[in-house]
């Protein structure tokens, strides 16, 4: 890792853009802001989930199965769900069921569509990395809950206005 700098890098940048592009340095600052939390975040919760051999969509995939009502979900419904193209659910699927942690049904009614169904080894994996990314607050931990909730809020609108929900 790097040694850290000692000035604020995106607000380095935010000076700098608002030398050319005033009216737009304050957006960028705040895209590149979430940007960076993200990657602060995702670093956090895969530095947990890197030993047990998972990255956070495949935990995401397991939570989801393990919250379902019985274990079982639709491919489809699966990345409508995780907010994520079919094709990413059929990988993440591919590498869980070849780690013997989900396994693919034929649906009972409809046979055009196939289940993920978590295993008990993929309800044991996911209660052990839950207790892991717990344990590291999910990367935002040094936040006062107050914080959290604030951070959650402006989000939310963000996510609203972007129509990510109606």
């Amino acid at each position: 890792m790097s040694p850290k700098p000692e000035f604020d890098a995106i607000e380095e940048a935010r000076l700098n853009w608002s030398q050319q592009w005033p009216e737009a340095a304050l957006a960028m600052a705040t895209a590149t802001s979430i940007m960076r939390a993200q990657q602060i975040v995702l670093s956090a919760v895969d530095s947990v989930l890197r030993p047990l051999d998972l990255t956070f969509a495949r935990y995401e995939a397991l939570m989801l199965l393990s919250f379902s009502r019985n274990g079982s979900m639709p491919l489809g419904k699966m990345g409508e769900r995780l907010m994520i193209h079919p094709t990413s659910v059929t990988s993440i699927i591919d590498r869980l069921s070849k780690d013997n942690l989900v396994q693919r049904k034929d649906h009972p009614v409809d046979r055009r569509t196939t289940l993920a169904e978590i295993t008990p080894s993929g309800r044991e994996l996911a209660q052990r990395a839950t207790i892991a990314v717990n344990d590291v607050a999910f990367g935002v931990g040094e936040l006062s809950d107050p914080q959290m909730k604030q951070l959650i809020s402006v989000i939310l609108e963000l996510r609203h206005l972007a129509g990510d929900f109606d």
